[in-house]
């Protein structure tokens, strides 16, 4: 058995710790980018022309017009703050369609249609059941694929 020396516990931790937080950010970033795949599938409910009805349902993802929000749709790079590490997926500002008098940018237009504040109040979700999938689809996987492996089996 090896001795005990000074200090031996704090660098054990401080190794594992370095370890599981770099294994978190990894799990995070590859959650992120699949929350965003989902949430571009969910937002292509159909396609059609602008100005003639849409093919989605409410309660359902939006059908594609321009390509527009689907193409905005992006996440942020996984970050350490206070309580853990971060990485935030929406609609990027900046991209605007190109039909329409008003113009309304894709992250505006995206927030209307997940919280139903058209003129019909009808809500066409993409984000929330993205997300709600990578929650209890790909999140236990890719835990249980960067956590597991190495681990003792006991």
């Amino acid at each position: 058995m090896p001795e005990l020396r000074p200090g031996m516990f704090a660098r054990l931790f401080t190794e594992i710790d370095r370890d599981a937080q770099l294994k978190t950010r990894t799990v995070v970033s590859r959650l992120a980018d699949a929350v965003e795949r989902q949430a571009k599938i969910n937002a292509s409910s159909g396609a059609h022309p602008y100005g003639t009805r849409t093919p989605a349902r409410p309660g359902t993802g939006p059908a594609v017009v321009s390509g527009t929000l689907r193409r905005s749709l992006t996440h942020t790079t996984a970050v350490f703050t206070g309580g853990g590490w971060e990485s935030k997926v929406g609609t990027a500002p900046g991209h605007t369609p190109p039909y329409g008098r008003a113009r309304t940018p894709a992250n505006l237009y995206g927030l209307y249609l997940e919280k139903g504040m058209l003129r019909n109040g009808a809500a066409y979700p993409f984000l929330l059941p993205a997300f709600q999938f990578g929650v209890r689809q790909v999140a236990p996987q890719l835990y249980q694929a960067v956590f597991r492996p190495g681990w003792p089996h006991l």
